[in-house]
């Protein structure tokens, strides 16, 4: 295959990602409703929010510089160029042109982008947007640590940072090969997926009241297509990690060439295990009510134990 096709897959694959991002946070929202004896939305609102947002005006802050108008974009687009790294249906032909899809250039580029939304909170000037950018900062400083040892401790064993070649090493492995470390890991990575998608127990998606928002409350000074922006690109990097999370463990299904049967059965598979992930933090955010903000290091420091041990016991 050659790097203009592979180049053209990874496009494809993020292309997929933002287009299915509120299609999977209309699922949770959904379940959640469900769950709580209520009839909810539908599961294309978060679709028609956007498209109501798109016809707005925009609103800006007389303080806000002229920086603050291009953060939303640059939010979406190193939202989107994470996305371009994840083995979403193909695994990665053998041998490999171009090295696209470095994990640790993934965290880099989600970091970037939560630092640029805390910037743009800033610049504005606001005592809502200021408080929110300083509790995002904090959960990210307790949460990419956690992130990056759960990639070390895989890349450890497969001898590799690159995302497609781990999926393809752990594709190959069967249940019973799976290792304590592994456990660990995926144990770490399940505790961070609900603060880094700002879900219960962590922060609140669904609320604006000052004492309980994080993320949201960067979000207040934006509107109209800036806000569009913003929201597509939290609905994206939500599918992001629930698809980093499949890759690193469940990378079953992954198509080798580019037949219609393999394709199928690729997109069958990662709706699966997406379905299955998405299941899981509608049903956390139904049972568990949000901790208050000096106790999310205390939930934080679960998972940072469990990567800790499992990067640990690799090199051990």
């Amino acid at each position: 295959m050659g790097g203009s096709a592979q180049i053209g897959r990874a496009l494809a694959q993020a292309a997929l990602l933002v287009l299915l991002g509120p299609l999977v946070t209309g699922f949770i929202q959904k379940l959640k409703a469900r769950l709580q004896c209520r009839q909810g939305a539908g599961l294309l609102q978060p679709y028609r929010d956007l498209l109501k947002l798109l016809r707005k005006g925009t609103v800006q802050s007389d303080t806000a510089s002229p920086f603050f108008g291009a953060v939303p974009v640059l939010v979406l687009s190193a939202t989107v160029t994470a996305a371009t790294m994840l083995p979403v249906l193909w695994l990665p032909a053998d041998p490999r042109p171009l090295p696209l899809g470095d994990a640790i250039l993934l965290v880099a580029l989600l970091a970037l982008a939560r630092f640029l939304l805390a910037i743009g909170a800033l610049d504005a000037g606001g005592a809502f947007g200021g408080m929110g950018a300083s509790r995002e900062m904090t959960v990210g400083v307790l949460v990419e640590p956690v992130l990056m040892m759960v990639v070390f401790s895989v890349a450890v064993a497969g001898g590799t940072t690159d995302l497609g070649e781990l999926a393809t090493r752990r594709d190959t492995l069967t249940t019973l090969s799976w290792q304590a470390p592994d456990l660990l890991a995926l144990l770490a990575l399940l505790v961070l997926v609900p603060a880094e998608t700002g879900r219960i127990p962590v922060d609140n998606p669904d609320t604006h009241l000052e004492l309980t928002m994080l993320h949201e409350g960067m979000l207040l000074e934006h509107s109209g297509p800036g806000l569009a922006c913003i929201v597509l690109a939290t609905h994206t990097k939500q599918l992001i990690m629930l698809t980093l999370a499949a890759a690193l463990f469940f990378p079953v299904g992954l198509a080798r060439g580019s037949s219609p049967t393999e394709l199928g059965l690729a997109l069958a598979a990662f709706a699966v295990k997406v379905l299955a992930l998405a299941t899981f933090l509608g049903v956390v955010e139904s049972s568990y009510a949000k901790l208050r903000f000096f106790r999310v290091p205390q939930f934080l420091a679960l998972g940072l134990l469990c990567a800790f041990l499992a990067l640990a016991l690799r090199i051990l």
